[in-house]
């Protein structure tokens, strides 16, 4: 059986969690997230990032996150900018555009947006009322090609937001892994500071499901679980999110994690490197994109899955390689073998 380095999903979860669903399963709760597992959890949350302000919902995924919070956030006429290979552009099947929103798109080869990207798509939609509005400036962190922002990024992006009216929004399906990056200086306190709502993705991360969403800004608070509910996101056994959220995150077993499959991941980076390989994007985090010659590239399928990334010329493509929490040993040894005896 190949191993897959397609995603970061593809074992169910953490033992830990399973273990925890097992241990409560028995309890009778509450519905609709007013169990006591979700109330820890959430509590938890705000202690971790110091805003007690702050408000936290739980759903089950990423695009149903991403969806929910833009839609509640923005009126018929406003807009979304995001970098060319945001998710929500590329992944989600129009998900965003199905709500009614426009996303205007922005070439980034590192997929990280800064604000002097962000001018021209201001001063090209100036023409009221003839045009959309953009509102909401969205990042993901880590990017869908494993680059991460620096404090320093995320401080100028945040005070441009603000100082042009616009909403700041992270996804962070893959903000552990962003967070714990051996070149990160951010943390999760400044995370939400910074934006206007951030998620903490659990799917990605050893869960089985869910993602928490966390509302800093006061003023887009009121009424979001009628969102919520409406998109049919309101899972009547919110416990199920509750609980593996307060195990995640009561002794960074979350951060643990993440960590570990960035390790993982800089093992095979780091031994392609020393063969004077090079990658798509420079990265840190558990996603690396190195460029291959495609017999190579065919060599490493017949034991490995991966999802080849882009043509790079008739000899050679970029592929993209994950790894997740459960990611072991044997598997990244494996692959450096391979890597060896090719060249």
């Amino acid at each position: 059986m190949k191993f897959s380095f397609k995603n970061d999903y593809s074992e169910g979860c953490h033992p830990r969690i399973l273990q925890s669903l097992l241990e409560h399963n028995l309890d009778q709760q509450a519905g609709y997230g007013e169990d006591n597992y979700s109330f820890e959890a959430k509590a938890l949350i705000k202690e971790k990032i110091k805003r007690n302000f702050s408000e936290v919902y739980f759903v089950s995924g990423g695009t149903q996150a991403n969806l929910i919070v833009i839609s509640s956030i923005l009126r018929p006429h406003q807009c979304v900018v995001s970098a060319s290979t945001g998710h929500i552009l590329n992944n989600e099947t129009g998900a965003i555009e199905a709500t009614g929103h426009k996303i205007l798109s922005i070439e980034k080869e590192d997929g990280k947006l800064n604000p002097s990207d962000i001018i021209p798509v201001l001063e090209n939609h100036k023409n009221v009322p003839h045009q959309v509005m953009p509102k909401l400036v969205y990042i993901s962190n880590s990017t869908e090609l494993g680059t991460v922002y620096t404090l320093k990024e995320l401080e100028e992006l945040s005070a441009f937001c603000k100082n042009n009216n616009l909403y700041l929004f992270m996804d962070g399906a893959r903000l552990g892994h962003g967070l714990t990056s051996e070149i990160s200086d951010l943390t999760l306190e400044k995370v939400a500071e910074l934006t206007d709502v951030f998620y903490l993705g659990g799917t990605k991360n050893g869960a089985l499901i869910g993602e928490a969403i966390v509302i800093n800004n006061q003023e887009l608070q009121q009424d979001f679980a009628f969102n919520i509910k409406q998109k049919g996101a309101l899972l009547a056994k919110g416990r199920l999110l509750g609980i593996q959220f307060l195990e995640l995150l009561k002794d960074d077993l979350y951060f643990d994690l993440a960590r570990h499959a960035n390790v993982q991941a800089m093992k095979m980076k780091n031994a392609m490197k020393e063969r004077g390989m090079q990658f798509l994007s420079e990265t840190f985090t558990n996603q690396i994109f190195p460029i291959l010659k495609n017999d190579l590239i065919l060599k490493l399928s017949e034991k490995f899955e991966f999802y080849i990334w882009k043509k790079i010329d008739e000899n050679s493509s970029a592929i993209r390689l994950i790894t997740s929490w459960n990611t072991g040993d044997k598997a990244v040894n494996d692959f450096i073998e391979i890597i060896k005896s090719e060249l």
